[in-house]
């Protein structure tokens, strides 16, 4: 199917395209999310994933890596009628209710992000209002170019300015207490 700029696409639609290509809906409007990502964008992924897998392994909060579907509906939504269906490359999810075969429905715990040249504007603007609309009460956005992670955290409903850390820095985790994060593992040589 081929997809057209500027026409409106429900999850129902986004299920129908059976091309291998991933892609995303946001607001209805379709994302083809190809080249696939470079090897430095996948280290910093797996770095990030395997620390939140590692911290979760015996807790009720699950971690998921990219490519896994997260339909974010506006308002009472049936399935089929979503308009928005994203790719985070990692999500934390709490509640278990919003977990089915297909991923999850509802605004995880916590989304990451890491830029790429072709999805950078992206995920800081569409991304970001997206998030913090439905309700997402953490988003990282890492950058692999310049090695920091900015972190938006959500107070009562909205996200304030976002608190930026470097290679040098431990994130601490505010979801988790007892969860900090050196980057130097995650930004290591690759």
């Amino acid at each position: 199917m081929i997809r057209k700029s500027g026409q409106m696409y429900t999850y129902n639609d986004y299920l129908s395209w059976d091309d291998g290509k991933r892609s995303e809906l946001i607001h209805g409007i379709f994302y083809n999310m190809t080249p696939a990502p470079s090897r430095k964008h996948q280290e910093i992924v797996g770095e990030l994933f395997a620390e939140f897998r590692n911290y979760l392994r015996d807790k009720e909060c699950r971690a998921y890596v990219a490519p896994f579907d997260v339909r974010l509906p506006i308002g009472d939504e049936q399935d089929e009628d979503i308009h928005n269906v994203v790719q985070p490359d990692i999500v934390v999810v709490c509640d278990k209710s919003k977990l089915d075969d297909k991923g999850c429905k509802g605004s995880p715990d916590l989304i990451v992000e890491v830029l790429s040249p072709t999805t950078a504007k992206k995920d800081r603007n569409e991304k970001r209002k997206l998030y913090e609309q439905v309700g997402v009460k953490e988003y990282w956005i890492v950058d692999p170019l310049h090695e920091t992670i900015e972190i938006l955290t959500s107070v009562h409903g909205k996200y304030g300015h976002a608190e930026i850390y470097s290679k040098e820095d431990q994130v601490k985790v505010s979801l988790f207490e007892d969860l900090s994060i050196d980057l130097q593992t995650v930004f290591k040589e690759v």
